[in-house]
């Protein structure tokens, strides 16, 4: 029988050999980051732990404010994890080509994989956090609701919405270094502007509708239905997946007419 590692690479079809370089970077990418550290794995769930943990402090036993569900260290870690996987690609997507220019010069495969080799190796990350979100609802003895069905559609979508959003910022962050800072001013924005640390039912109910237009808000609303139901608002998944492959349309867009200047530039 026939393996793909027995197939000559110029036999191989394009979609093989980009799904072959993309993995090969992104494993390099994860070996890198967890070959020289002690605890490895650890710190991948370490910093969302520690937010959770401040933020269950303050609105439980500081505040007492009656924010999202109970339990409240279920609810922040159903979006701080997702958060963690999209922050972290836009954040390192500032990056993707300043950091390998010379790697990147030298290569032909497609410069897309750049990108896109952030958003897997962080949507590894993330889904190897999940096992944290699983021991606190054994701890809590919260139940998986019918809901977790739409745990890999949220998965799809905020993959489409991370890599539009890194295809954007990748390429002109080479023609404009402050925007570097600009997108950690705005995810800064965009954290609290997102219902992590609340629902979208604590918004005023003005801004319940103009809150759907953040497509953070649908995939957020997915991963929490899956242990709390009531969270679940088609409407605003609609229109998050809507916005979520506008951006991506507009990332290839933008990325494409971009891509030999950026060669140039780097």
């Amino acid at each position: 029988m026939t393996t793909y590692a027995d197939v000559r690479p110029e036999q191989r079809t394009p979609f093989a050999r980009y799904r072959h370089s993309l993995w090969l970077l992104t494993q390099r990418d994860l070996r890198v980051r967890y070959s020289t550290s002690l605890l490895g794995y650890f710190w991948s769930i370490l910093d969302p732990l520690v937010m959770a943990g401040i933020y269950w402090f303050v609105f439980t036993q500081v505040f007492k404010r009656p924010v999202g569900e109970d339990p409240y260290i279920i609810f922040l870690l159903t979006a701080l994890l997702p958060w963690m996987w999209f922050n972290g690609a836009v954040s390192d997507s500032t990056r993707a080509f300043l950091r390998d220019a010379k790697l990147i010069r030298s290569t032909r495969i497609p410069r897309t994989i750049w990108v896109n080799r952030l958003v897997l190796s962080k949507g590894i990350e993330f889904l190897a956090s999940l096992p944290v979100l699983a021991l606190f609802a054994l701890i809590y003895q919260t139940p998986l609701s019918i809901n977790a069905i739409f745990f890999p559609l949220a998965i799809i979508i905020q993959a489409i919405l991370t890599a539009g959003v890194g295809l954007i910022v990748a390429p002109l962050v080479v023609f404009f270094r402050d925007l570097e800072r600009a997108v950690k001013l705005v995810l800064r924005f965009l954290f609290y502007a997102s219902p992590i640390i609340y629902a979208t039912s604590d918004l005023p109910p003005e801004l319940h509708f103009w809150a759907a237009f953040n497509p953070l808000s649908g995939i957020f609303s997915l991963y929490r239905s899956a242990f709390f139901p009531e969270q679940l608002d088609w409407f605003t998944v609609g229109v998050g997946a809507a916005v979520s492959v506008a951006l991506l349309a507009l990332g290839v867009f933008v990325f494409t007419r971009t891509e030999r200047a950026v060669l140039k530039e780097i």
